[in-house]
């Protein structure tokens, strides 16, 4: 799938969780890529509600947060349709989602489940070489980064980023104090999920 569009927005979702944070990740992220995979994003992404008719409007959705995610009916629904007409989601867990989005994407796939890409898919090395796979951006629990995918057939609908936090990453190097080496890895896998989705 080639998408005519290269925009991107924040997804807006209830629960209380803080969709909002990591004011400075995504227009980083789109500065990046615009500058070193030809992409022509617009340099502020647009926010849109989960339950809007306003999310078929951008080929990809961003999603972010630190704790609670709730979709109604009508917000699944919105969700699935979305996905199955040919948009794609990341969810990066901020830390503390992702008990909440597993159970909430039930509600959308009741169907589908969570699969592990294995370092060997091609979103891993679209642009950007990552042979192990996910890179680790902050510690969180120490346990080792996953990505997880969602599909259909046999294309990747979506992608949930857990135990990385790629987010931290892109946002602006006084926020978090990162090593350069470390945001620009970070940087770099975005760029490589923001390709993917474009092109597949």
């Amino acid at each position: 799938m080639i998408c005519s569009g290269q925009d991107l927005a924040i997804l807006k979702y209830n629960g209380g969780g803080d969709w909002y944070s990591n004011p400075t990740a995504l227009p980083n992220l789109i500065e990046f890529c615009n500058a070193n995979i030809n992409t022509k994003i617009s340099a502020q992404p647009e926010t849109v509600e989960v339950g809007s008719v306003d999310i078929f409007q951008y080929p990809f959705l961003h999603m972010t947060g630190h704790g609670n995610v709730f979709f109604n009916e009508d917000d699944a629904q919105n969700l699935r349709n979305y996905l199955l007409s040919g948009g794609f989601i990341h969810i990066d867990d901020n830390y503390g989602m992702q008990p909440y989005i597993t159970e909430e994407l039930k509600k959308v796939f009741p169907d589908k489940e969570l699969i592990e890409l294995p370092s060997s898919h091609p979103i891993f090395s679209i642009v950007y070489s990552f042979p192990q796979g996910l890179p680790k951006i902050h510690e969180h629990d120490g346990k080792r980064p996953q990505a997880f995918g969602l599909f259909e057939g046999d294309r990747l609908i979506l992608i949930f980023t857990f135990e990385s936090d790629l987010g931290d990453g892109w946002e602006d190097p006084e926020i978090h104090n990162d090593p350069e080496e470390v945001r620009l890895k970070a940087l770099k896998m975005g760029a490589n999920i923001i390709k993917y989705a474009f092109e597949y």
